[in-house]
């Protein structure tokens, strides 16, 4: 006996009669796009049949005495080119059909192929471009902008859905784009919070942008996390952010701050000539490889008498900022890594920065969001691992954070 999804081979050796190159299969009208039109136009009887309750030219048996009432023509977007369809109609108008849904335009899938391929930068007219050369037909702009907008209700979602209540490290960096507003083009700053959950997995914990940083900005995000169900955070790791740290210890007053190792040593070195560079840098390395706070404090002395009287720059970051730059002296060498660089986060605007690289700026604060959800959306996806080292780092943190850690 044969499945249901087998289709006799005499009906394939009818359909294939006038076969004889690959454009008679899936050119326009050709065998593909027939056989498609008939079977989705007979599928649509088929659930009017349903929704009546007789068939065609039947006796009526409904209560209301609802019948057929001619055909109204739709053209879907089809996976070859556009394909023209008959839907049904009742007289009472409420037959809905399933197959193709009232208002819908084009094929499932295709949203998401839209969608896909501006998470990958493309531009409307390039979206335009790709899917005339796949689908062989024109897709208009404000399909495309349609669709797309559609992901806005999404966005909204995700930047207000509740978080865990504990998130031992958090990284904060951001990104700087250009927005067109009222005629003119102006840089913002996106910023972005990275969280590492109690299991060691990346999460971004939402995005916000803003023309200028300053702590009344970062205390309404910090405000937010709150808001939205964070208890605690163990460490925020930062690359100087202004107003940050003030913003984040006001709601959380026990999280470390730790100011990003690697942004230090770059910070340093802008000040220091090409030939001496490798020098400074290895005087740079004693402070932050060093064993212990003293011996870091120690490092950053010979630092001081050595560069202070050509290049006094170098050092002073280090001395300003040391109670911020020192609390990683307390982890081993393995979680060091872990928190005193932003490189995870690093890591993620560089694929951002990669996808945004070919756009000259953004219409609106909305795209922006758009685009970058996506984006990160698609990215988050390899996260499934936890960091390297994390079951060490993990029980670091329930030692030294005991009190605060969950059970």
């Amino acid at each position: 006996m044969a499945e249901k999804s087998d289709i006799p081979n005499e009906l394939l050796d009818a359909l294939l009669t006038n076969y004889e190159n690959p454009e008679d299969m899936f050119g326009k009208n050709g065998i593909l796009e027939q056989f498609t039109k008939k079977v989705v136009e007979r599928a649509l009887e088929a659930e009017m049949t349903h929704h009546l309750g007789h068939e065609k030219h039947g006796p009526v048996t409904n209560a209301t005495g609802n019948t057929r009432n001619g055909k109204s023509k739709k053209t879907l977007k089809g996976k070859n080119s556009d394909l023209p369809l008959a839907i049904p109609r009742d007289r009472d108008g409420s037959f809905e059909p399933q197959l193709v849904e009232k208002h819908q335009t084009h094929w499932p899938g295709f949203d998401d192929q839209v969608i896909s391929l501006y998470a990958r930068g493309m531009s409307v007219r390039e979206i335009q471009g790709h899917l005339k050369e796949l689908y062989h037909t024109e897709v208009s702009p404000a399909l495309i902008s349609a669709v797309t907008d559609a992901v806005t209700d999404e966005v909204r979602q995700w930047q207000g859905r509740p978080l865990d209540a504990v998130y031992p490290i958090l990284y904060q960096d951001c990104i700087h784009v250009k927005v067109r507003d009222s005629g003119t083009v102006s840089t913002k700053a996106v910023y972005l919070a990275l969280g590492v959950t109690m299991n060691g997995v990346k999460e971004v914990l939402g995005l916000w942008i803003s023309p200028n940083e300053g702590a009344k900005f970062w205390l309404s995000v910090v405000t937010e996390l709150q808001n939205r169900g964070v208890r605690d955070i163990f460490i925020a790791c930062v690359d100087g952010l202004k107003g940050f740290p003030e913003a984040i210890t006001s709601v959380f007053p026990q999280t470390q701050i730790q100011l990003c190792i690697v942004h230090m040593v770059r910070n340093s070195l802008k000040y220091v000539g090409w030939k001496q560079r490798k020098e400074a840098a290895a005087d740079l390395k004693e402070i932050y490889s060093a064993a212990t706070e003293e011996l870091g404090q120690a490092a950053l002395e010979r630092l001081e008498q050595k560069w202070d009287a050509s290049h006094p720059l170098i050092a002073k970051p280090w001395r300003a900022n040391w109670q911020l730059v020192s609390p990683f002296y307390a982890y081993p060498p393995e979680i060091r890594k872990v928190i005193y660089t932003t490189n995870a986060i690093e890591s993620l605007n560089m694929s951002l920065r990669k996808i945004i690289k070919t756009k000259a700026s953004f219409p609106t604060d909305e795209a922006i969001f758009k685009i970058f959800y996506l984006a990160l959306r698609n990215i988050s996806k390899k996260w499934t691992m936890p960091l390297k080292d994390w079951k060490s780092a993990l029980n670091r943190f329930a030692i030294m954070f005991e009190e605060r850690f969950p059970v």
